[in-house]
């Protein structure tokens, strides 16, 4: 069997890059939390976008999808689900509350993860709703060509109980050990999660769920305010390439954990990096609508669409953001990518 066992955390040889990115991360902690203290409004304005933002991107990342007018009704339980898969819309919104308000109250365990499960399939009517898989599973890939492979093989159905309680007692043991990062410790947890694959579906927006549980039971609660789920979404490429190097010789405990951690950390660092900007946006409503339009676009790391400006200044009509964005465009502070619906916009290049 696998054996579960993070006491390479506590030996300090960390390559230099996750020992900068983990910095940075503890330092923008800091800023958010001090801000927080002051700013209660805005953190509870920017709660309520990042709740529509990470029930959207979770279940999108799964194939799972309606309108974004949808999406925001069923997350603000202004409307109920019109089809199965609103209802699963419904059902990871229901998940990511109890994260969300109860954190402190659900300790990493079987029994949270089962329910967690129970509380996120029950509405879909999955008939395996808070149980183990009873069948083996395997991950398929196909290539260009549609050939299929198998290209990672989870525990199988008949050891997985045995390995997930063998996940929690692993976890609760790195804990108790001062010298271990919480930090670099919660993707190892999760890494190992996905290689148990212990459903016969979910399992990747229960590991989505546990990551949010994990990172606000130790202090780290940018993806309340900033969709963790999006940022993975936004770069799933790259998230499931750190999954496949990291779980390459995993059943054989000879995995490298490093790939996903490096994912995780750039992850969680652009929610912080995101927290900071739209803290700044949102601190500025005495400004004029058109400053704070200028100002997420040109301090923007990533191009962004009218929507997604529209997202982050709910107060701003489509209207103004458009007729500001073609003035940007017009005078070469900004460049359009692409075109029609499809249009992102992002601070022009210096000559």
């Amino acid at each position: 069997m696998r054996r579960f066992d993070y006491s390479f955390l506590d030996n300090g040889m960390l390559p230099a890059k996750l020992v900068g990115i983990t910095g940075n991360i503890y330092s923008l902690r800091t800023a958010a939390s001090v801000r927080k203290e002051d700013h209660a409004q805005v953190f509870t304005e920017l709660e309520e976008i990042a709740k529509i933002q990470s029930v959207k991107s979770s279940n999108a990342i799964e194939g799972i999808v309606t309108s974004d007018q949808r999406i925001a009704a069923i997350v603000r339980q202004s409307s109920a689900p019109r089809n199965h898969d609103e209802a699963e819309i419904a059902s990871y919104r229901d998940a990511l509350n109890r994260i969300h308000t109860g954190y402190e109250h659900l300790r990493f365990s079987e029994r949270t993860i089962l329910l967690l499960h129970e509380v996120m399939m029950t509405p879909a009517g999955d008939e395996l709703t808070g149980q183990y898989k009873q069948t083996d599973n395997v991950l398929v890939e196909i290539d260009a060509k549609g050939t299929r492979r198998v290209r990672f093989r989870p525990v199988p159905a008949a050891e997985t109980k045995a390995a997930m309680e063998q996940l929690e007692l692993a976890y609760l043991g790195a804990c108790a050990n001062a010298n271990i990062n919480q930090l670099l410790l919660i993707p190892c947890v999760i890494l190992d999660f996905l290689c148990i694959h212990p459903f016969r579906d979910g399992n990747g927006r229960i590991s989505r769920l546990l990551s949010l549980l994990l990172l606000y039971q130790n202090g780290f609660d940018a993806g309340k305010y900033i969709s963790f789920e999006e940022q993975i979404n936004k770069y799933k490429d790259l998230y499931y390439e750190a999954l496949r190097q990291a779980s390459a010789g995993w059943d054989q405990n000879q995995n490298d954990y490093f790939p996903f951690i490096q994912n995780f950390l750039s992850t969680l660092y652009m929610c912080y990096k995101e927290l900071d900007k739209r803290f700044a946006v949102a601190q500025g409503k005495r400004v004029t609508k058109t400053a704070r339009i200028e100002a997420t676009i040109l301090n923007s790391l990533t191009p962004l669409s009218k929507a997604e400006i529209c997202t982050i200044l709910p107060d701003v009509s489509p209207t103004t953001v458009e007729a500001v964005l073609g003035r940007m465009v017009r005078e070469g502070q900004i460049q359009r990518l692409g075109a029609g619906r499809s249009s992102r916009y992002v601070r022009a290049l210096l000559d």
